[in-house]
């Protein structure tokens, strides 16, 4: 019997963090993936660097990729550094591949990284989310929505 998943991740410590997806897609799952790393990759995440912003994810011969993510080459390595924007292997259930390849496939959908952290037990991780693009009329929703949200808030305050 499989162990039920946590309804949210164990973030210890997040070290990047893709804000503008939230707002430039709508997220319809989410989906906690390993990352194969190299060592001196580990280390400067560790070190708190690394930008997710402009990157996505890709299922490539039964396999997802992060591409377009960048980890700064760690200040200490030495000629075994590597390489800043590399693409990096996701580490995902086979059925959960299939179902992200058949989600990308048929509905046009979207795997967005929305942020890479380290869980409690040091491993780290990169939260995907499977999601489609919004149009101009929803983002722009968002943020009528967003904006009443924080003056009701504000004349919550007020009125006491």
């Amino acid at each position: 019997m499989a162990r039920p998943k946590p309804a949210t991740f164990d973030k210890q410590k997040v070290v990047a963090e893709n804000r503008k997806a939230r707002f430039n897609y709508s997220i319809e799952d989410t989906f906690e993936a390993g990352i194969a790393l190299q060592g001196t990759e580990v280390k400067a995440l560790r070190a708190g660097q690394g930008s997710i912003a402009e990157s996505y994810a890709e299922v490539k011969d039964g396999q997802v990729f992060l591409v377009n993510a960048t980890i700064p080459e760690f200040s200490h390595g030495n000629r075994h550094n590597h390489e800043p924007k590399r693409p990096r292997k996701l580490l995902l259930h086979e059925r959960e591949i299939n179902r992200l390849f058949g989600a990308v496939e048929r509905k046009g959908m979207t795997l967005v990284p929305l942020s890479v952290y380290f869980n409690g037990r040091g491993r780290a991780k990169v939260e995907l989310a499977l999601a489609k693009g919004k149009q101009a009329h929803d983002k722009r929703a968002t943020i009528k929505d967003r904006d009443w949200q924080r003056d009701k808030a504000r004349l919550m305050r007020e009125k006491g």
